[in-house]
């Protein structure tokens, strides 16, 4: 009962410290502030949310988590410091070292969510280029992160200049170990500055057996997803050695055909390229503009042969082949209209008969 009442009276000793009562002080007002900032930025919302800008909004949220760590853990790294003095007879000077890190990485967070929602709000946005506000955001989050590493070595007491001598011997050293690596992040910088394609393109390589619609473009790979709905990753240094083909940026899709006339139907043929041609000059999706070439080109081994060439006012593949549909049937009925026939693979027998004495002496 004594041991108890003597646990009781240290109990008491300690909860009357003032180092105590100031660390309950701290906590009080770090819960003050806390409930401030809450109405403070529950109110800058909903302005933010009436104004017609857009950037406020980023801002706004970019700061909101952050500040609310900042505000516990400050006071906290505070009462631990007056803790530990009051307790222990060491040098705590790192703990001022620690909180000017704590700030650091606090404005790191902070502007890596601004960045980020900034990123996101240019990506609603339909008349933005994905490829480009991607690449931008990258590097300016890797910048701000490079920037904060920097400056917390630099708190830390490390010289940069002796940092930097050692990171050029030993960056030749990782880069000669790490080659692809640097090759397939070089070759993402390629993508992004000579853009080559964007998220949303269908590319292909004649190269390689790579064909589909670009889904993410990283610093290390692209994902392009097949037509299949396969996912196909493809590291970035490849699209530096292999030639891509972007079908996306066509201006305009080619129809490209030969039709064969049978070869009875050769007074006709003059008349039905005539009308083929009239007929695709005015068709409404045919770009008038573009090359148009309707031609006799061949005697075929069964058929007299012309072929047809033009272009849509479309790209998009299902629209193409419908138009395609719609110009194959006009030129048919075109043929049927001249009273001819698309010809088939025919073959003539000549059959040569005997002499009819020969036949009588047999």
């Amino acid at each position: 009962m004594e041991h108890t009442k003597a646990e009781w009276l240290n109990l008491l000793k300690i909860t009357d410290s003032p180092i105590i009562n100031e660390i309950i002080l701290i906590t009080t007002l770090s819960l003050v502030f806390w409930l401030v900032w809450k109405l403070l930025i529950g109110r800058l919302e909903a302005i933010a949310e009436k104004t017609k800008i857009t950037w406020d909004n980023a801002v706004i949220h970019g700061l909101k988590a952050p500040v609310s760590t900042l505000i516990w853990l400050w006071p906290g790294t505070v009462s631990m410091g007056l803790f530990l003095e009051e307790n222990f007879t060491h040098d705590f000077n790192w703990l001022s070292t620690l909180k000017l890190i704590l700030v650091i990485c606090i404005a790191i967070w902070t502007l890596s969510r601004i960045i980020t929602n900034f990123e996101n709000q240019l990506l609603e946005q339909t008349k933005r280029d994905v490829t480009t506000v991607q690449a931008v955001a990258k590097l300016a989050r890797l910048l701000v992160v490079i920037i904060g590493v920097l400056t917390v070595m630099q708190t830390l007491g490390l010289s940069l200049s002796g940092l930097l001598t050692f990171g050029g011997v030993g960056g030749l050293i990782a880069g000669l170990a790490a080659k692809d690596l640097l090759s397939n992040f070089f070759g993402g910088m390629m993508i992004y500055f000579d853009r080559p394609f964007k998220v949303g393109d269908w590319i292909r390589s004649p190269d390689r057996s790579i064909e589909g619609t670009v889904d993410r473009i990283g610093w290390r790979m692209t994902k392009i997803i097949t037509f299949d709905k396969r996912p196909l990753y493809v590291p970035n240094s490849v699209f530096s050695n292999i030639v891509v083909e972007n079908p996306s940026r066509m201006t305009n899709r080619r129809i490209y055909e030969t039709i064969g006339l049978r070869y009875g139907d050769s007074t006709k043929v003059d008349k039905v390229i005539e009308d083929v041609h009239h007929m695709l000059k005015n068709h409404p999706d045919i770009d008038a503009n573009q090359t148009l070439i309707v031609n006799f080109n061949t005697f075929g081994a069964s058929s007299l042969d012309f072929f047809v060439y033009t272009f849509t006012k479309t790209v998009n593949w299902v629209r193409y082949h419908e138009v395609k549909q719609d110009v194959l049937l006009k030129i048919m009925q075109i043929i049927h209209d001249n009273g001819a026939d698309v010809a088939f693979p025919t073959q003539t027998l000549k059959l040569d008969h005997p002499p009819e004495q020969a036949l009588v002496q047999k």
